[in-house]
């Protein structure tokens, strides 16, 4: 994802892994669209989406406060979608462009990827057999990712490893990109229905579980794409370590539990249908929960650009209001 000109150009995540389509997106609506769409997807993809939505925004002579309040309806619970747009209207404030601010932003995630990939790596040792849900790479961020980017250093470092990557129901994303990703990548992997989970870590075929998130709470409850919070179950009962890569950027200081985090729910008709094709029963209604959370007492450590962290830690983080901010 990047700005070129007075546009926002991405990838469809929609059209992939069998059509590398790039769209072109040149105004405020458009944006959130691709957003609401799931065209771009990943919370600190939405989020930079987002900032560089203010920049054309601006770049069109548009109302930016307008504008945020529009993008601020795209999708609640990603965290990094509020704050860039923060971001960048704080940095107007200041003084700077929104375009300007919105480059900052995204130069800053990918060195906030780049970090939890060095400090992440460790984690992957020779022969580690790690299980992902959902889709956490490059395509979720601005570039690197969060989940792949330990899994890139440790592929980097010479290490061989084994992932296994569950489908993610409904929409499919980590046998769509995930997977796709990890192929580009050169790294093993074999794809798993989402309730394989369970039978691997019986067997004791998985060392580690390795996840992302859209929003992390100040006590460390973890929102994550449905069907992460009972494999994070699963992992403490086998006794598996469980871990959480994502920037400072997706910890939401203001939500004290998970119980503060809204959890969106999207069209049943993703569920009730694939490729346009039913696969329920006439009548029957759906439930398309987009996230569950995972209570931090399930969650070994978070990996940040800051380090890794304990769930008790995050607290510890919280950044320090200047006198501007106040």
């Amino acid at each position: 994802m990047w700005l070129e000109g007075d546009a926002v150009r991405m990838i469809d995540q929609r059209a992939l892994p069998f059509d590398l389509k790039i769209l072109e997106l040149r105004d405020v609506e458009e944006v959130a669209r691709a957003i609401e769409s799931m065209a771009i997807r990943g919370a600190p993809a939405i989020g930079a989406a987002a900032a560089y939505g203010l920049a054309i925004a601006e770049a069109r002579g548009d109302d930016l406060g307008r504008a945020a309040a529009r993008l601020r309806r795209t999708r609640p619970t990603g965290h990094d979608l509020f704050a860039a747009i923060d971001r960048v209207l704080r940095d107007v404030a200041g003084g700077a462009t929104a375009r300007e601010a919105a480059e900052a932003y995204a130069r800053e995630d990918v060195e906030r990827c780049r970090a939890i990939g060095r400090h992440g790596k460790r984690l992957i040792k020779e022969g580690t057999r790690v299980l992902t849900h959902c889709n956490a790479g490059a395509l979720a961020t601005v570039d690197v990712g969060t989940v792949m980017a330990p899994l890139r250093a440790a592929r980097e470092a010479g290490r061989d490893f084994f992932v296994y990557v569950s489908e993610t129901r409904p929409y499919l994303q980590g046998s769509r990109l995930t997977a796709w990703e990890l192929g580009q990548e050169g790294i093993d992997h074999a794809i798993v229905v989402d309730a394989a989970a369970g039978l691997l870590l019986q067997r004791g075929e998985v060392d580690l579980v390795l996840v992302g998130a859209d929003r992390i709470a100040a006590n460390g409850d973890t929102a994550n794409k449905i069907g992460t919070y009972p494999k994070a179950v699963l992992a403490k009962a086998h006794g598996v370590p469980f871990y959480v890569a994502a920037p400072m950027t997706t910890v939401d200081f203001g939500a004290r539990g998970g119980r503060a985090i809204p959890i969106e729910e999207r069209p049943e008709e993703e569920v009730l249908t694939m490729a346009g094709v039913p696969v329920a029963p006439k009548g029957s209604r759906a439930r398309n929960f987009a996230f569950d959370v995972t209570p931090a007492r399930y969650i070994t450590g978070f990996i940040t650009d800051l380090g890794i962290l304990r769930p008790a830690d995050l607290r510890k983080r919280r950044p320090r209001r200047t006198s501007k901010q106040r």
